[in-house]
């Protein structure tokens, strides 16, 4: 029999919907019940492509006996992380301040009302390395509540209050100048592994909004040594297993320091940051290997991630059944030898194997290998390679896929877009910005309400009940902005103003400060307020971004100054933990350069050299003579009859100009 979860619209709730666990979802009528019986509440945090997740539901949200001393003892709340960032981000501020870590599954016992006692993340079934087992857990945390419940609230109410006196005020604070940037870019470089590229150790994460950082400041300041540490990040990134040799794409991170063994799973926001990143580093490099990638990730996204609705999906599982019927991790993406032979007989399976590191003991488990591309002396054939590279994607297609999460999340479809729009534009690909286009429709016509308040999900073209936080508004922003700029449609450019206006309005407070959820959202144990990026942009900072690219374009001072106040998170953090806002970076360089405003009046060559210019965060506008489209091309004439490109900064505008190269000089 399903539990309540089988109404829901997140594919990871769903899931969940035929477990005997009785489930409820995050809702009032919950904590009622909790009252009303008088018990804990069991909170598990998870999301569909997570594979702990997966495990833990298997060995003890489908057995009885676990889920009968649960409906006996406890009201059980199953969340997507996805879909609550807010609940989520509450509750893992407090395991991490209580265990000094954290991660998903998140489990978390709380009080009727909503107050949390006792935490943690995965438990086994049986108790082992130290960690005692779900059913001890659970033994424990009832027996606490039935017989020590005065101990058990005082905890809970200690916990609140530690998490209140954490709220976040910068409002004296003004945004980065040379000095942070600077103090900032040497942070980075004594973090960074010259050897492998990238930052830290084990294990390794993509760093997507750090490069963004990195080549806006090359573009500004002229340092070689972040453009440096930008393309060899890429490059090494390019060439290991946590990009798909075959399919395009990147895994979400690499277990290892030299991106050899990828942890499977495939996001949408992983795959949209640095799609464009890779677009941008062809932009200032030329480099072919990032034109490659930059498009094999365009397309995987359109390929892979997009619904019948035309928005994009949140993510690929990292497990898929491996023929037997088994669900095992990584199934899908690797090969033995033996697999190679199969498909592509010994000369070919041969060259494969040379040619993408597979080698008999297997860089992965079982034998089997990540396909990777290791630098190699010899020239390779490359009609044979492209040739090899079909049949063993041919292949691959045949195998069980990885299950797919269908969610539209408002936030990273706002990251593709942005990515979608400017790598069909720099590569002269209108099938891209059209898939752009089609999932900005999708958010305006299903998210967007008629006051421009966003639903955070949807699925099969059903909104779902989460209100967008933070994040959704800026992203969605940011998406329509880069938008406006490639497609010349002025109204993607009022829908940012009106997504915009809501931060404003509902999401700072009296000092300038930004917070995670709007004002009016359901009230939870604190209002959660985080100006570090972590797999994504912080919604402070990426606020911030578009906030400041929306002031370029129609001359609003009230967006500029919040931008300016929002960058006073970066003045404090970035000198000191550069590789956690490293988007704040980024949006603080394109503040210090302008950023610069085009107008370009008359088609042609001259818009195209305004998109690929590297200016840190420059706005374009394009349009016809006497065109409305954009305040940029108000009272802006062709010149002498021919198309024309007018360039500011800070209140100063050059002369006009008819010539490209003189276009590409000022926007460089």
């Amino acid at each position: 029999m399903a539990n309540r979860l089988a109404r829901e619209t997140s594919p990871y709730l769903l899931q969940h919907a035929d477990n005997p666990v009785d489930w409820w979802p995050w809702s009032e009528e919950a904590f009622e019940e909790a009252r009303r019986r008088d018990v804990p509440i069991l909170l598990s945090v998870g999301y569909s492509a997570c594979h702990w997740c997966h495990v833990m539901a298997h060995e003890s949200f489908e057995d009885q006996a676990t889920a009968d001393f649960l409906n006996s003892h406890f009201v059980s709340v199953k969340v997507d992380r996805e879909e609550r960032p807010d609940v989520d981000a509450v509750y893992m501020e407090a395991v991490q301040a209580a265990t000094g870590q954290g991660g998903w599954p998140m489990t978390v016992f709380l009080t009727p009302d909503a107050e949390p006692f006792y935490f943690g993340t995965y438990y086994p079934p049986a108790p082992r390395q130290g960690m005692p087992s779900f059913r001890q857990v659970l033994a424990g945390v009832h027996q606490a509540w039935t017989d020590r419940r005065g101990e058990v609230t005082e905890v809970a109410g200690k916990i609140v209050q530690d998490l209140a006196g954490r709220e976040i005020s910068y409002g004296d604070a003004r945004a980065p100048g040379e000095e942070e940037l600077a103090g900032a870019l040497l942070g980075l470089t004594r973090e960074y592994d010259a050897r492998r590229g990238g930052f830290g150790g084990a294990p390794k994460f993509p760093p997507s909004m750090v490069i963004e950082f990195l080549l806006r400041h090359h573009a500004r300041t002229g340092a070689e040594g972040a453009l440096q540490m930008a393309a060899d990040t890429c490059e090494r990134m390019a060439r290991g297993g946590i990009y798909d040799q075959l399919g395009g794409g990147f895994a979400r991170y690499s277990v290892d320091r030299d991106w050899v063994v990828p942890h499977f799973e495939k996001m949408l926001y992983d795959n949209a940051l640095l799609g464009r990143v890779y677009a941008h580093l062809w932009r200032s490099t030329g480099s072919d290997l990032a034109r490659r990638v930059a498009l094999e990730t365009a397309d995987f996204l359109v390929r892979e991630l997009r619904t019948a609705e035309g928005g994009f999906a949140s993510a690929l599982d990292a497990d898929s059944d491996d023929g037997t019927g088994r669900h095992v991790e990584g199934a899908y993406y690797v090969w033995t030898p033996e697999q190679l032979r199969e498909v592509l007989g010994d000369t070919d399976a041969a060259l494969a194997a040379q040619y993408f590191g597979v080698t008999e003991e297997g860089t992965f488990e079982h034998g089997a290998s990540v396909l990777q591309l290791p630098q190699h002396e010899g020239v390779f054939d490359a009609e044979r390679v492209l040739s090899v590279r079909e049949r063993l994607l041919a292949a691959r297609a045949g195998r069980p896929a990885p299950g797919r999460d269908d969610k539209v999340v408002a936030a990273w479809n706002g990251l593709a877009i942005a990515a979608l729009a400017e790598t069909g534009a720099y590569f002269d690909r209108p099938d891209l910005i059209e898939a752009a286009v089609s999932a900005a429709d999708l958010l305006v016509r299903l998210h967007l309400d008629d006051q421009g308040r966003l639903t955070r999900t949807s699925k099969d073209g059903r909104a779902g009940a989460g209100a967008g936080v933070l994040e959704d508004y800026a992203d969605a922003a940011e998406g329509f902005l880069a938008l406006a700029s490639v497609t010349g449609e002025g109204v993607w450019l009022d829908f940012a103003g009106l997504l915009l206006d809501h931060v404003l309005t509902r999401f700072r407070d009296e000092a300038g400060s930004l917070y995670d959820t709007a004002v009016d959202a359901e009230r939870l144990i604190r209002r959660p307020q985080d100006p570090t990026d972590n797999a994504t942009p912080s919604g402070w900072t990426a606020a911030a971004g578009a906030l400041l690219a929306y002031a370029a374009h129609t001359g609003s001072a009230p967006h500029r100054e919040a931008a300016e106040h929002a960058l006073g998170v970066v003045k404090a953090l970035g000198p000191r933990v550069p590789r956690f806002v490293g988007w704040g970076l980024a949006v603080a360089e394109a503040y210090l350069d302008g950023p610069r405003e085009v107008a370009v009046v008359g088609d042609g060559e001259l818009r195209r050299a305004a998109l690929l210019g590297t200016a840190p965060g420059m706005v374009v506008a394009f349009g016809e003579e006497g065109s409305e489209e954009f305040p940029l091309l108000a009272g802006r004439p062709l010149v002498q009859g021919r198309p024309a490109a007018y360039v500011c900064r800070g209140f100063v505008c050059e002369a006009p100009t008819t010539d490209v190269g003189r276009l590409r000089d000022a926007v460089r």
